[in-house]
C-alpha cells in the first residue's frame, strides 16, 4: 500500500478528470525521464497519441539508440459476469475500451498516478521510472474492496526504434516464465524487454493487436497506425487490499541472467527521492515556482557515454531530440548555473570541449552513435559564452584557464581566420558564413531544398555573440596579459564599429536581421536582434538598445515568448500545423519560441535599470508560461513553440530544455522585488 511518505508528498500537481471531454484530456501529457536519455510518457488518461508515448523508452548507448520497449498495458477487472477496464486505446478514432470513464484524477509528483473508481474497488495506478536505469515500475494499489474480482494485465510490446512504428509480422518471441519474461526480436540492436510481475500467474497467449491510432502523428502529417504484440497476460484474484507491481526493463540482447529479480519498489522510490533532493539542493526555500522549475530542469540533464564512461550533457528536448550544441549552451546557464549545479556545468563544458573539431563544437551528436555533426555557425559561439558564464558564477580560473581557455581560443581564432562552411571574419571583422545552400543559424528550417529563412552571410545574433565574446576575452586577459588584452580589445572595437554601420537601420529604428551580401540587408523584424541587448556586452548605444526593446515588444512579444517574424510581414505564418513541409515553412516565420522570453526579459531589465517596476512588468511577461506548465500540453514542463496568434496553441516538442532554462533564469531575475 502507499507509504505515509508517498501520501504526504503526493499531489504536487493534480488534474481532476471528471466532466472533461476525452478530446481535451488527450491533449494533456505527462513525462518521466532518467539520466540515460530514456523516458516514459503518455496522456493523462493513459491513451497513447504519439509514436513516442510508452511506459518505457530506453537507450542502449546512452543517450542514443533509443528503443520504445513497452508501449502500454490492457488492464481489466472481472467480477461475476462483467468486465471493467482501466485502459483506453484509440483505433480509427474510436476510444476502446472506456477506462477513462472511471478515471477520477491524474496526479504527478515523483511518478504519475491515475485514480480510478472501478466498481469492485478503488484503484490507484502509478508509474515510476528509475533515475539511472531503463526500468519502469507500473504499480496498482487496490483499496476499498467491495467484492472479489480477477485482475488481468496484458502488456503490449513495441520493441522498436522510437522514431519508427511497429508492424504485424515482425518476429517477436517471448521466453522465460512468470518469474521473468524476456521479449526479443530478430535484431540484437533493439535489445530485449524483460517483464516481471510477482504474485500474478502468467498465461502465454501471444497476439498481435492491429492499427492503434496515434492522432498527433496524423496531425503532423506522418504515419499514424501501429500494430503491437502481446506475449500473453498476467492474472490474479483480488479479495483484499493489495499492491501489484509490473516491472519492465530494457537491456542489451547479450544479457542472459535474470535482470529484474532484485527490484524493490521502496528502493526505487528512495532512488528517485535522492535524485530529486540533489536537484533541489540549491533551490530557494518557500518558492514553489522555483521548486517546480528546478525539478523540470533536472529532466534534461543526462549522462552521455563516451568511451564507456559517463559524461554530463543536456538533452535538447523530449520526446525526440538528443543533445544539440546550440540548445545545450543556450540552456546551460538556466539548467546548470542558476540551479547551483556547478559540477554538472563543468562536466557539460568538458564533454563538448573534448569534441571541438576545426574550431567548432558539434551542432548535435548523432541519434545512433555515429560521428558528431558540425553544421552550425552559432553553437561554438554559445559554448564560448557559456564558458565565460561558468567563470563568472564560479571564479574557477584554474580549471577555466587550463581546460576551457584552449578550446575558447581555438574557436575564436578559427572563426577569425576561417573554418568549415566559409565561416570567418570578413574585412570589416564581422563573422560571415554559409551560402545559399546552407542553413547554419538556429533558424535552420529547410524542406526539399527550400530554405524558408535564408540567413547566410552576416547574421545579427552571430555578430552580437562574436562581439560579446571578444569583450569577455579582453576582460579576462586584462589582469594577466596586456598584449592579448590589447589584441582582443582592438578587434572588439572594430567589430562594434562595423556592427553599428552594417546592422543599425536608423529609419526603422531597429537592427537588420542579416547582411546577405555587401549592400543587401534583410531588414525583417525578427527577435534575433534582442541578443545585441541581452548579452553581457552590447555593441549598441543606450538609445539604440531602448529602440530595439520597443520594436520587439510592439510586434513580436506574446504571452508565450517572441514571434520569429513580425505579423506585418507578408511572409508571416500564424499557425504551426500540418505535414512537415507546411510546418517547416512556419517554424521561423511567425511561430512563437518560448526560450526567447529569457533574453527579452534580461534586455528589458537592462534598459530599465532592473528597477522594481520593470521587474513587476516582467513577471507579467512570464505569467502565462508558468500557468502553461501546470495546465497545458506536457504537465510540469514547457513546450518548444506556440502558434503566432491567440490562443497560441503549444506545438513542437512537449518539453524543451531552453524553454525551461530561460523561464527559470528569467524568474530568478524578477522573483525578488
Amino acid at each position: 500500500m502507499p507509504t505515509h511518505r508517498e501520501m504526504t508528498d503526493a499531489a504536487k500537481a493534480s488534474l481532476s478528470i471528471q466532466g472533461k471531454s476525452a478530446d481535451v484530456l488527450l491533449n494533456k501529457e505527462w513525462l518521466l525521464t532518467n539520466s540515460r536519455g530514456g523516458f516514459a510518457s503518455g496522456t493523462v488518461i493513459g491513451c497513447n497519441t504519439r509514436r513516442y508515448h510508452s511506459l518505457l523508452t530506453g537507450s542502449l548507448t546512452p543517450p542514443a539508440n533509443r528503443i520504445a520497449a513497452l508501449s502500454n498495458c490492457l488492464e481489466i477487472l472481472t467480477c461475476k459476469n462483467r468486465s471493467i477496464s482501466l485502459s483506453n486505446f484509440e483505433f480509427d478514432r474510436a476510444l476502446h475500451p472506456d477506462g477513462f470513464l472511471r478515471l477520477l484524477e491524474f496526479r504527478r509528483d515523483r511518478g504519475v498516478h491515475f485514480e480510478y473508481a472501478a466498481g469492485p474497488a478503488a484503484v490507484t495506478k502509478s508509474i515510476y521510472l528509475l533515475p539511472d536505469s531503463d526500468v519502469t515500475a507500473v504499480v496498482y494499489d487496490f483499496t476499498t474492496i467491495r467484492e472479489p474480482f480477477t485482475f488481468s494485465l496484458r502488456p503490449f510490446a513495441a520493441l522498436r526504434d522510437f522514431h519508427a512504428l511497429q508492424q504485424a509480422g515482425t518476429a517477436l518471441i517471448a521466453v522465460g516464465d512468470e518469474q521473468e519474461l524476456i521479449i526479443r526480436g530478430e535484431r540484437p540492436e533493439i535489445g530485449q524487454l524483460a517483464l516481471r510481475c510477482d504474485g500474478m500467474q502468467f498465461e502465454q497467449s501471444p497476439q498481435w493487436w492491429f492499427r492503434f491510432f496515434y492522432r498527433v502523428e496524423q496531425q503532423r502529417g506522418q504515419d499514424c497506425f501501429e500494430d503491437l504484440w502481446s506475449p500473453g497476460q498476467y492474472s490474479c484474484t483480488i479479495d483484499e487490499p493489495r499492491r501489484i507491481v509490473l516491472w519492465a526493463g530494457l537491456f542489451e540482447a547479450a544479457e542472459s541472467a535474470p535482470m529484474l529479480e532484485a527490484m524493490e519498489l521502496e528502493t526505487a522510490i528512495d532512488a528517485i527521492d535522492l535524485n530529486e533532493k540533489e536537484a533541489l539542493s540549491h533551490c530557494p526555500p518557500q518558492d514553489p515556482t522555483s521548486r517546480q522549475l528546478f525539478l523540470t530542469a533536472d529532466q534534461f540533464i543526462i549522462d552521455r557515454r563516451i568511451e564507456g564512461h559517463p559524461a554530463p550533457s543536456i538533452l535538447a528536448g523530449f520526446p525526440w531530440f538528443l543533445d544539440w550544441g546550440r540548445d545545450t549552451f543556450i540552456a546551460f546557464e538556466g539548467l546548470c548555473l542558476a540551479t547551483g549545479r556547478q559540477a554538472i556545468a563543468w562536466g557539460v563544458l568538458k564533454t563538448f570541449a573534448k569534441a571541438v573539431s576545426e574550431g567548432m563544437i558539434p551542432n548535435r551528436f548523432d541519434d545512433y552513435g555515429g560521428r558528431p555533426h558540425y553544421n552550425s555557425i552559432d553553437a561554438s559561439l554559445w559554448f564560448v559564452h557559456a564558458a565565460f558564464r561558468y567563470l563568472r558564477y564560479t571564479n574557477d580560473r584554474q580549471n577555466f584557464g587550463h581546460i576551457l581557455l584552449p578550446a575558447v581560443k581555438w574557436i575564436m581564432d578559427s572563426y577569425r581566420q576561417g573554418t568549415r562552411f566559409g565561416i570567418c571574419a570578413d574585412a570589416d571583422k564581422l563573422i560571415t558564413g554559409g551560402d545559399v545552400n546552407t542553413q547554419l543559424t538556429w533558424m535552420d528550417a529547410k524542406y526539399e531544398g527550400i530554405a524558408f529563412t535564408p540567413r547566410w552571410g552576416k547574421a545579427v545574433e552571430i555578430n552580437a555573440l562574436w562581439y560579446s565574446n571578444l569583450c569577455c576575452l579582453t576582460e579576462f586577459y586584462r589582469a594577466q596579459n596586456d598584449e592579448a588584452a590589447h589584441f582582443y580589445g582592438l578587434l572588439a572595437e572594430q567589430v562594434r564599429y562595423s556592427f553599428q554601420e552594417q546592422f543599425w537601420d536608423n529609419q526603422r529604428g531597429y537592427l537588420n536581421d542579416c547582411i546577405l551580401q555587401p549592400g543587401k540587408a534583410d531588414s525583417s523584424l525578427r527577435p534575433n536582434q534582442i541578443f545585441a541587448v541581452s548579452l553581457p556586452f552590447s555593441p549598441l548605444t543606450a538609445e539604440q538598445q531602448k529602440k530595439v526593446i520597443a520594436a520587439v515588444e510592439k510586434d513580436l512579444l506574446t504571452p508565450y515568448g517572441l514571434r520569429t517574424l513580425s505579423p506585418l510581414d507578408p511572409r508571416y505564418k500564424s499557425r504551426y500545423i500540418g505535414p512537415m513541409g507546411q510546418r517547416d515553412a512556419a517554424y521561423h516565420q511567425g511561430t512563437v519560441w518560448a526560450f526567447l522570453i529569457g533574453p527579452f526579459i534580461e534586455a528589458y531589465l537592462k534598459v530599465h535599470g532592473f528597477d522594481p517596476t520593470a521587474k513587476r512588468r516582467c513577471r507579467g511577461f512570464l505569467s502565462k508560461l508558468l500557468i502553461h506548465m501546470n495546465e497545458d500540453a506536457c504537465l510540469g514542463s514547457i513546450s518548444e513553440i506556440f502558434d503566432g496568434e491567440p490562443p497560441h496553441h503549444p506545438r513542437g516538442a512537449i518539453a524543451q530544455a531552453w524553454s525551461v532554462a530561460e523561464v527559470l533564469r528569467a524568474w530568478q531575475m524578477v522573483r525578488d522585488i
